[in-house]
Formats: structure tokens, C-alpha cells, sequence
């Protein structure tokens, strides 16, 4: 969470903005620029989010229509309303909870994430993925940047990213490009696993702070799952369902439990200590922030004493 710049704006559609959620210097970058916000009465605030300048705005507005219509979906952000502003510029709003960026997480934590957190993390995004995966559709933009980390677990923004800047352009969508699929690169259509390289890179980013490491870099736990994500050959990938319970079954060794049913439900793993302190530290923010005064708005005047 960061202050507003001068290049921000100040209102967009019905929302005054308080503050930005993403890290401006030393961040990884987001297909979306997304923005803490709060309606002028000090009611409603909400995650909103605009596309990054060089998106196609009328692809990326149909993305997060679409998007709205898969809010149902478990780890997806609940987009609830989207909009235009007046000068044109697209927007949708989420219900706003505290929520850290992917690498503000890692930031938090000073170093890549415990391995029992990462393979839970895993294990929903993947089950994100395939629900989505068994609609007929395909996230498009996933990669460290999209993926939030809430107190009751991730949530995934930046949908269609790919899609929103039209056939043969995915190194331009904002997605980071080491989560891009090799076949997407070379123009190929956004197709399921292309998602599950996507989530390996995140997996990879999360335990090893790299979108891409050496294998013997990964955590032994995570090795072959990831390593099976990021294979150049599609066919050679697990499809999401597979994926998530082979993370799954890791994650209750690790643990030391007795199957993965245990992953079953609400997120299994606390969040690194740093990292709820981090999200804690947020919400104060964001409650005690007061929306901007508008400039040329009279002051009350003040009583001199003596």
C-alpha cells in the first residue's frame, strides 16, 4: 500500500481514491493498476482497478465483465460492479479486504515463503484453475503479480490479461512474461495449460523468490510438481485437478498428516507471522485513512489564543 502520486487520479467513477496497492519502485509489475478506494460519503471501500496504460481498454472491459460473471468462483477476486468514468477510462471494483501482493508478501517475510504455505497456496490456486478450466475458460493472465494473499487465502486478479490485448500480443499484456506459456509467446490462444505454467512460475516465485529457477533451486517438495508446470511441451503438463492433488498429497507429508482431505475447506495454513502483520497493519491504515479534501475546498477557521 503506497500514497497516492500526482499522476494518480483522484476520483474514478463513483470512488475516491485513499491509496495504491501496489509497491511504485522495486514491485513486480501488474497487468492492472489497482487502487484502495472509498465512496465520498466513507462508505463502501473497495479494491478498484484500472487497466495499465497500452491495454486495449474495450478488451480489457470485456475481460472484467467476464471476470464479474466468474466472481462465484473460489479464489477469484469478487469483482461486484464495473463502469466507466466519464472521460471513457474502464474500472471494476471488488469488495476491499486486506490483501498483499505476492511480493509484497515475500518483502514481508524477507525471503521466499515456507514450503507447507507455498503448497497450500498451490492447492487452491489450482483448484481456482480448474474450476475455471471446467467452464470452458482459461484465466489468461496469472502470473506472481495477480495473486493476492488474504487472511482466509489467495485471490487471483488480472483476468484475461493475455486475451485483452488481442491475438499475437501476449508479451505486451502486462502479464509478467516468464508466466507467459511458450505457446502463447509465439501467438498461440490462451488454452488451460497455459495456465498451469503460469501457476508453476508463481509456485516457483513464491519458494525460491525466482518466476524461473534451476530446478535444484526449488524446495524438494515442490520440485517435480513445479518442474512438470513449467515443461516447454503442453501435453507434459498436469492439468489443474491433477496438479492440485499432487500438491495436495505434498502438503499433508510435509505436515506429517494423514491424507489430503486435509486441504479440504477453509486455507489450512496460517499466514507467515510477518505477513498477518503486514495485512494487520494495512487494515489500520485503510480505517483510519480520510478521504482527500478537494483542492480549493474552504478550511473552518481558526479561533487565535492568547
Amino acid at each position: 500500500m503506497e500514497h497516492l502520486r500526482h499522476d494518480d487520479p483522484a476520483r474514478i467513477g463513483p470512488y475516491v481514491l485513499l491509496a495504491a496497492l501496489d509497491a511504485r519502485d522495486g514491485g513486480r509489475p501488474s497487468p492492472e493498476r489497482r487502487y484502495i478506494a472509498r465512496r465520498p460519503d466513507g462508505d463502501g471501500t473497495v479494491l478498484l482497478c484500472l487497466p495499465r496504460p497500452g491495454i486495449d481498454a474495450a478488451r480489457w472491459y470485456a475481460e472484467a465483465q467476464g471476470a464479474h460473471r466468474l466472481s462465484s468462483v473460489p479464489g477469484f477476486l469478487p469483482v461486484h460492479e464495473t463502469g466507466h468514468d466519464p472521460s471513457g477510462a474502464p474500472w471494476y471494483a471488488a469488495p476491499y479486504a486486506p490483501a498483499l501482493p505476492l511480493s509484497d508478501a515475500l518483502a514481508a517475510h524477507h525471503g521466499p515463503l515456507p514450503v507447507a504455505f507455498v503448497l497450500a497456496l498451490g492447492v487452491a490456486l489450482a483448484r481456482s484453475l480448474a474450476a475455471v478450466h471446467a467452464l470452458g475458460a482459461a484465466h489468461a493472465g496469472l502470473c506472481p503479480a495477480t495473486v493476492l494473499l488474504t487472511s482466509d487465502g489467495p485471490r487471483t486478479t488480472g483476468f484475461g490479461a493475455v486475451r485483452a490485448v488481442g491475438p499475437g500480443r501476449a508479451a505486451e499484456s502486462g502479464q509478467e512474461p516468464a508466466s507467459i506459456a511458450p505457446e502463447q509467446l509465439t501467438g498461440g490462444l490462451p488454452r488451460p495449460l497455459g495456465d498451469v505454467y503460469a501457476l508453476g512460475t508463481v509456485l516457483a516465485y513464491a519458494s525460491t523468490g525466482h518466476t524461473v529457477p534451476e530446478s535444484a533451486e526449488l524446495p524438494l517438495p515442490l520440485r517435480t510438481a513445479v518442474s512438470g508446470c513449467l515443461a516447454r511441451d503442453p501435453a507434459a503438463r498436469p492439468d489443474a485437478a491433477r496438479l492440485a492433488a499432487a500438491l495436495a498429497d505434498g502438503g499433508a507429508a510435509v505436515r506429517g498428516g494423514a491424507g489430503a482431505t486435509v486441504l479440504d475447506g477453509v486455507f489450512p495454513v496460517p499466514l507467515p507471522a510477518q505477513v498477518a502483520a503486514e495485512l494487520v497493519r494495512q487494515s489500520g491504515e485503510v480505517l483510519a485513512a480520510e478521504l482527500p479534501v478537494p483542492a480549493g475546498t474552504p478550511t473552518a477557521p481558526t479561533t487565535a489564543r492568547s
